[in-house]
């Protein structure tokens, strides 16, 4: 048998293929990505801490078995309830592996409770935190006034709601004078401007009391209403807060912390304020009321006084003032007497200064003055006009002397002025030189001109 025909038995060994840790950790955690990107997990969050970086770390177990879960801050800001250890939750997201341990984990999208849901989670949570804090405690509360004169109101001012109230407040007192501060009631805005609004109204301090109010909805909906920041703020009003959110049936936790709920915002302007009616016959019973009880008062101490003056002590007493009675009586008369005295002298005297008076003729006097001012101001006048006169004659004759020695005035004659290129009065023609600039001045106008030549004669 030749080397060709015998059997080849040999065989090659696989080459080994090794991986580094990362290399290896990477291909799974990509496998695994594509595979799971997708899933719903249920079990009971255990080991919860949250993280300064907004992050959510815990784990789910079920039985003996364990699930790391991480929930990013995007995700986590969107989370209706508060983690807690023990709380049975469904996870939505899709598994990965972190690198850093090479562990498997949930990276989480969603969570929601299971049994209730996530906002009745949370509505539970918040309740319970502040009921511990004492905010839902009555001795907390604070009274509404009986007579408001400005209502505050915290609404959208687009809705039926704002409608209603003004309706009912207009016709049990419409004297009332209403703000409206508008703000959003549904949405992720809501809660910041109804806080914004009560804020308002405590620091500009121009309303007796706040109607927080909005209409019927679902859970999703007064959702805005279960915020603890808009809870701390309404708690911490200094002026009272009325709560009037959703139907009869709808309890939000500001409903809580209020000073009063009402069923309805209807019922919310029912409660702020009693109708005119109702505190008008109010009024008229305390009236009907306050008169009798002076009307018996008054009887009352009559009798009583009547009962002290048949004393003896008393009837000497008016014996003793009756005395003093009939002095005071007659020194009345007497100063009556003395002050009619007194007033007759006081006319005499009068009537004999006013005869003296009538032979002095004062009017007299003053028409002489008059006469004798008037006859001098005439003078003076005279006397001014004829030196005023003189005056300007004179002021003519300077004047028209004075146009004579004018050098201005020959040139109206055919005369000029020559001044040389310095602006100075050419007087000789040995002043100036041939090409030299002068200007001419003539009656009416100035020529620019130059030297040619000069004659001296």
């Amino acid at each position: 048998m030749d080397d060709q025909s015998q059997l080849d038995f040999s065989f090659q060994v696989p080459q080994r293929r090794v991986w580094t840790v990362p290399n290896l950790v990477s291909a799974v955690r990509t496998h695994i990505e594509r595979e799971y990107a997708d899933i719903w997990v249920e079990g009971e969050i255990t080991n919860y801490r949250p993280a300064d970086s907004g992050h959510l770390y815990f784990t789910l177990r079920d039985g003996e078995t364990q699930l790391r879960i991480v929930m990013f801050r995007m995700q986590a800001r969107l989370l209706r309830f508060k983690l807690e250890n023990g709380l049975h939750v469904l996870a939505r997201g899709r598994i990965t592996i972190y690198e850093g341990r090479g562990e498997m984990q949930l990276s989480a999208e969603y969570l929601e409770p299971m049994g209730a849901g996530a906002l009745q989670v949370a509505f539970e949570q918040l309740k319970a935190k502040l009921a511990a804090e004492g905010l839902f405690e009555s001795n907390r509360r604070k009274p509404l006034p009986s007579l408001p004169r400005r209502i505050g109101v915290v609404t959208s001012p687009r809705g039926a709601v704002i409608q209603d109230i003004l309706n009912v407040l207009r016709r049990r007192h419409e004297g009332l004078q209403v703000i409206i501060y508008p703000a959003q009631v549904q949405g992720e805005s809501a809660a910041a401007e109804v806080s914004a609004g009560v804020k308002h109204f405590n620091s500009a301090a121009d309303v007796d009391v706040i109607i927080v109010a909005r209409g019927g909805g679902s859970v999703e909906d007064l959702a805005a209403f279960n915020d603890e920041g808009l809870a701390r703020v309404v708690a911490g009003s200094a002026i009272p807060v009325i709560s009037a959110v959703g139907h009869e049936t709808d309890f939000t936790i500001c409903d809580f912390v209020a000073d009063l709920r009402a069923a309805t915002p209807s019922a919310a302007a029912e409660l702020v304020i009693r109708s005119k009616s109702d505190m008008e016959e109010q009024v008229g019973n305390l009236r009907y009321r306050l008169g009798r009880s002076m009307r018996y008062l008054v009887m009352h101490k009559q009798q009583a006084l009547s009962e002290v003056g048949y004393h003896a002590a008393f009837a000497r007493m008016n014996e003793a003032i009756a005395r003093r009675q009939q002095r005071v009586d007659d020194l009345s008369f007497r100063m009556v007497r003395a002050h009619s005295t007194a007033l007759r002298t006081f006319h005499q005297r009068l009537d004999v200064a006013s005869a003296r008076v009538r032979h002095y003729d004062l009017r007299r006097k003053v028409a002489s003055m008059r006469r004798d001012l008037q006859a001098r101001t005439g003078h003076l006048a005279g006397v001014l006009q004829n030196l005023l006169l003189k005056r300007r004659a004179r002021l003519e004759q300077v004047s028209t002397h004075l146009e004579g020695l004018s050098p201005i005035a020959i040139l109206d004659r055919g005369y000029a002025l020559v001044f040389d290129g310095n602006g100075k009065l050419v007087k000789d023609a040995s002043q100036l030189a041939p090409g030299a600039n002068i200007t001419a001045r003539v009656a009416r106008g100035i020529v620019d001109a130059e030297v040619k030549r000069t004659r001296s004669e």
